[in-house]
């Protein structure tokens, strides 16, 4: 095990490499001048040029990525704004504060919606998926499956201006969705993010439902599964013994990446509600054209999954005691 965390935590160390060096080329090496794109069509001369000494745009772009890599790793002092600790991925040029502290800033926001809403959505999606499974063929398993088709082409863009209508302005049930600290108020941190939650979990929640539903039916289909029931086991527990654990693989692969996406920020969530995470921090650098904000925020995302899919693929040992890990 622990062989095989260090590998793909140096592979995802390398992956994170190979992918700063597309963004920040992407960002800062193309042909046109990013500073361009920054100042906008009203730019003169001199605004542009102060955006090249702020950025280090007046530098060839090898030596930019190094300096950015080095305040990754060890912190820049050569800012007009200041000294930057590390991990430095600079200045916004929007808000001129430091991009890993409006990062940090912004995290406890889109952490407590992501992992409130994946808990709704894994009790409901798996919680549904198992009963379609275990009434297979009945009223219930179709009943199941086919408002899991309805619900999940409906998008939160809808279903969201739908609840602050009914549950916030017209019955007044909830206050309006917003983020407010766990340790300062934990009654007002939970109601704040009810709706949200449960809208972010819908569309999950009947992803999960077909896709644990699927998996259990070609778990009961095992030999190993047959050959329990052959021996006179019950069928509740040849279920939840056996089946219910190898059909949870699939499930958890599919987590992971959707946890992880999550974590990069819920974009359209944080939106619809007005919430001031990640997802709509990478919004609104890309509406002020904020190049080193952006760059943080995809860096961040792409760290998250990396992250989560490894966490993923050490659990897989655990959940089925048939995977080994080389």
């Amino acid at each position: 095990m622990l062989r095989f965390l260090v590998r793909r935590i140096l592979g995802a160390v390398v992956i994170l490499f190979l992918l700063s060096i597309v963004t920040f080329l992407l960002f800062f090496g193309m042909p046109r001048d990013p500073a361009l794109l920054m100042c906008g069509k009203t730019c003169d001369p001199a605004q542009l040029e102060n955006i090249h000494q702020v950025l280090g745009l007046d530098k060839p772009v090898p030596e930019q990525f190094w300096l950015f890599l080095q305040g990754l790793v060890m912190g820049r002092d050569d800012f007009s704004q200041g000294p930057c600790p590390a991990p430095c991925f600079g200045y916004s040029f929007h808000t001129n504060e430091q991009v890993w502290s409006t990062l940090v800033d912004r995290l406890p926001t889109t952490l407590s919606l992501t992992l409130g809403g994946a808990v709704c959505f894994l009790i409901l999606g798996l919680g549904t998926g198992l009963l379609a499974a275990w009434k297979r063929g009945t009223l219930i398993d179709k009943t199941a499956t086919a408002g899991a088709m309805v619900i999940s082409s409906m998008q939160i863009y809808f279903l969201g201006p739908l609840a602050l209508a009914v549950f916030v302005y017209q019955t007044q049930l909830f206050d309006r969705p917003a983020y407010h600290e766990f340790t300062a108020d934990p009654l007002a941190w939970f109601t704040g993010l009810i709706i949200p939650w449960v809208i972010l979990s819908t569309i999950f929640a009947a992803q999960y439902t077909r896709m644990s539903r699927s998996a259990m039916i070609e778990q009961l289909q095992e030999d190993h599964v047959r050959t329990a029931r052959a021996k006179g086991m019950s069928r509740k527990y040849v279920f939840f013994r056996y089946a219910w654990r190898g059909s949870l693989i699939p499930v958890v692969t599919i987590f992971g990446v959707d946890l992880g996406s999550l974590l990069g920020g819920a974009i359209i969530t944080e939106y619809t509600f007005g919430l001031p995470g990640l997802g709509r921090l990478a919004v609104d650098s890309v509406v002020f054209s904020d190049l080193p904000l952006l760059l943080g925020v995809m860096l961040f995302a792409a760290a998250m999954i990396l992250l989560l899919n490894i966490v993923v693929d050490a659990a897989y040992a655990f959940i089925d005691p048939r995977v080994r890990l080389a």
